[in-house]
């Protein structure tokens, strides 16, 4: 799987799995829009905190977003946290996601989204679904 983080996470991330970075390949400062067509040529899994602008609102994913329209893709992971987000809560929800790709590495068409809503908060909700919906509703698997 190739990860493709996005400049909105630190580039530290990159050293604990085989990853680039946006600016690594020369998009630095590109609009979410813009990477969007990197992104599907690349075939890169991109990871982002900036979740609402690729899958859409958490309450109808896929239905908006930069990839509101796009029928194949690698994949997404979505690092969700409190505003202000540091270093160490980056890389803790990157390593729950990288926990979770070994054990399931298949991403296609899907959204992995590792969550922590409070700073102070040590539950983090692991939730996959399709992207775009299947009909099906989310299916989701929580830890």
């Amino acid at each position: 799987m190739k990860l493709l983080i996005d400049e909105c996470l630190s580039e530290e991330l990159a050293s604990h799995a085989e990853a680039s970075h946006v600016r690594w390949i020369g998009k630095g400062g590109a609009k979410d829009w813009q990477l969007v067509p990197v992104i599907l040529a690349g075939d890169w899994t991109f990871v982002t905190k900036n979740s609402w602008d690729f899958r859409g609102r958490p309450d109808a994913p896929g239905t908006s977003g930069a990839y509101g329209d796009v029928d194949l893709r690698a994949g997404l992971i979505c690092l969700n946290g409190p505003v202000g987000m540091d270093l160490d809560m980056q890389t803790e929800l990157f390593k729950v996601a990288l926990d979770d790709l070994d054990a399931d590495p298949d991403l296609v068409n899907h959204v992995l989204e590792v969550s922590l809503e409070n700073a102070g908060d040590e539950d983090v909700r692991v939730v996959r679904y399709a992207l775009p919906s299947e009909g099906n509703g989310e299916t989701a698997a929580s830890t």
